[in-house]
C-alpha cells in the first residue's frame, strides 16, 4: 500500500530543480541515446547476445548473422529515441531523470521507479511519461516488422516494450546510484 500511496502522492519536493530543456537540448539528448560509444557499445552487446542465442535462428551464423542483429539493435535505438523525441517535443516532457533528494535505497529507488512513469513538464509540472510509454511500445512494434513472421507478433513486441520499460527503470537506477557510488570508490567529499 506504501508504495501505491508514493505514486498518488505528487514529491516535487524531492526532485531537484533543472534548468530549461529546449527542441535543440532533446534532440541532442536523443541522439547521444543512439550514437554515443556507450550506446553503440550496448547495441553491439545486444547483438551478441543474440549471436550467441541465435536469436532469430532464420538469421543463421557467422558474421554477417552478427551484421544483421548489430543492425537491427541500432536500428531499434534509433527508432525508439526518434519517436522519443517526437513525442516529448509535441507534448512538452523533459526526457531527463532528476535525481532525488530523499536519503535511504528505498525511497530513491522509489523515485526511480516513479520516474519510470511520470516526467517533468516543460513548464516544471509532472504527468505521465506518454514520451517514454509511447517509444517503447511503438518502436518495438515497428522493429519487429524487419523480423521473421514468428517472431514478428504482437505478444512478442509488447513483451519487447514492458522490457525497454524495465531497461529505463535500470537506467534510473544507474542515475541516482552512481554518482554516490563513484564519489564514494573515489573517496571524494560531497
Amino acid at each position: 500500500m506504501k508504495a501505491i500511496l508514493m505514486f498518488a502522492i505528487p514529491t516535487l519536493c524531492m526532485a531537484q530543480l533543472v534548468d530549461t530543456f529546449d527542441v535543440k537540448d532533446k534532440l541532442r539528448f536523443h541522439g547521444e541515446n543512439i550514437y554515443s560509444p556507450s550506446s553503440l557499445a550496448e547495441s553491439a552487446a545486444i547483438a551478441g547476445i543474440l549471436q550467441a542465442r541465435d536469436a532469430p535462428y532464420e538469421w543463421g551464423h557467422g558474421g554477417g548473422a552478427f551484421g544483421k542483429r548489430l543492425a537491427s539493435s541500432v536500428a531499434y535505438s534509433a527508432i525508439h529515441e526518434t519517436l522519443a523525441f517526437g513525442l516529448d517535443s509535441a507534448l512538452h516532457q523533459d526526457p531527463r531523470y532528476v535525481r532525488s533528494l530523499s536519503a535511504g535505497f528505498w525511497r530513491r529507488t522509489g523515485h526511480a521507479l516513479r520516474g519510470t512513469f511520470i516526467t517533468r513538464t516543460d513548464s516544471g509540472g509532472e504527468t505521465l511519461a506518454t514520451w517514454r510509454l509511447g517509444s517503447a511500445y511503438s518502436a518495438a512494434f515497428i522493429s519487429n516488422q524487419w523480423c521473421p513472421d514468428r517472431v514478428n507478433t504482437t505478444a512478442l513486441s509488447v513483451k519487447q516494450g514492458s522490457l525497454q520499460l524495465v531497461f529505463d527503470f535500470a537506467g534510473n537506477l544507474r542515475e541516482e546510484f552512481w554518482p554516490d557510488v563513484k564519489r564514494k570508490m573515489l573517496h571524494r567529499k560531497p
